[in-house]
């Protein structure tokens, strides 16, 4: 692959569990989902993962390449697929037990328009430490990158070096997206617009928060912008802040917004177009909730 979408990431199996009905099985991981996502939406993307060969694997490698994603590897054999047990309470919010371990080598991949990055493979050693290595070769060829937290405390040990950690990979970041959840658990009685501050100065041209039911925020150094949340009758909300990420970046993408030329422009983006953003977002997110397990929409779906 060259130029496009490369996400970096974890793949996981998801086991939805719902009291008194039999366990699901669903491809998942964040990084994953964002590329998923992305290539239902349209857009070239390829996935830097790790995979194994039992069932689970199997599944989540032809859930992928069937919506036209391409499965990337650091070339490592025997590598188990991460999983996840997702149990989902009377309000359709999901609580995990993980069992992921990531290993990812330094990798030579095809220079892509823009790299995502984010969740346990961002921080989680040693494999963290390949993803932060290829994000500073590729933003120096000219890619920009996004990156979400999408925080899993059973995997981060305390806050306080969970932050040291979260906080070098928004450095390294031309927009953010964070859940108000993610937030809370990080800096702990601060303000989204206070962590919005806080993550803008260490680099980022824009920080994004979404906030569940209660909508979505957007903050850049200039301006703020807030948007309600898009109705919905919800399922279940596994995968909708990875389907909001896909199609902040596919927005982005259709707007010329992406790659090393375009950080100017992303740096001054005005209200009118942060709450433009937001609200397509946001419908994504809300298709992605009607629906069990991270089933993100089509462009089709999604519309302009």
């Amino acid at each position: 692959m060259v130029g496009g979408f490369l996400v970096v990431g974890e793949s996981v199996a998801d086991i939805v569990r719902v009291p008194g009905r039999p366990d699901v099985v669903h491809a998942g991981g964040s990084p994953a989902n964002v590329a998923y996502g992305l290539a239902r939406l349209g857009r070239q993307a390829a996935l830097l993962t790790q995979l194994g060969t039992e069932p689970v694997g199997e599944l989540i490698g032809g859930h992928l390449r069937t919506a036209g994603v391409e499965l990337l590897t650091d070339g490592q054999t025997g590598v188990p697929t991460p999983t996840a047990v997702v149990t989902l309470g009377p309000d359709g919010q999901p609580s995990y037990e993980l069992d992921v371990r990531w290993t990812l080598a330094d990798t030579e991949v095809p220079p892509p328009d823009h790299l995502h990055l984010g969740s346990v493979s961002a921080v989680l050693e040693p494999g963290s430490t390949a993803v932060l290595a290829i994000t500073d070769r590729l933003r120096a060829a000219g890619a920009t990158v996004s990156y979400d937290p999408n925080v899993r405390p059973a995997l981060l040990g305390e806050p306080a070096g969970a932050r040291a950690r979260v906080e070098r990979c928004v450095a390294a970041a031309d927009l953010v997206k964070a859940s108000d959840e993610d937030l809370a658990w990080l800096y702990p009685g601060q303000a989204a617009h206070e962590v919005a501050e806080r993550w803008l100065a260490l680099g980022p041209a824009v920080v994004l928060v979404t906030r569940g039911a209660a909508g979505s925020a957007a903050y850049t150094r200039y301006v703020a912008a807030e948007q309600s949340a898009a109705p919905a009758e919800v399922v279940d909300t596994v995968g909708a802040g990875d389907a909001f990420t896909a199609a902040v970046l596919d927005r982005l993408a259709a707007r010329g917004l992406l790659g090393a030329a375009a950080r100017p422009a992303l740096a001054v983006l005005d209200q009118r177009e942060l709450t433009h953003l937001l609200r397509y977002a946001g419908r994504a997110a809300a298709l992605t909730v009607s629906r069990a397990g991270a089933n993100p929409p089509t462009a089709a779906e999604l519309g302009g």
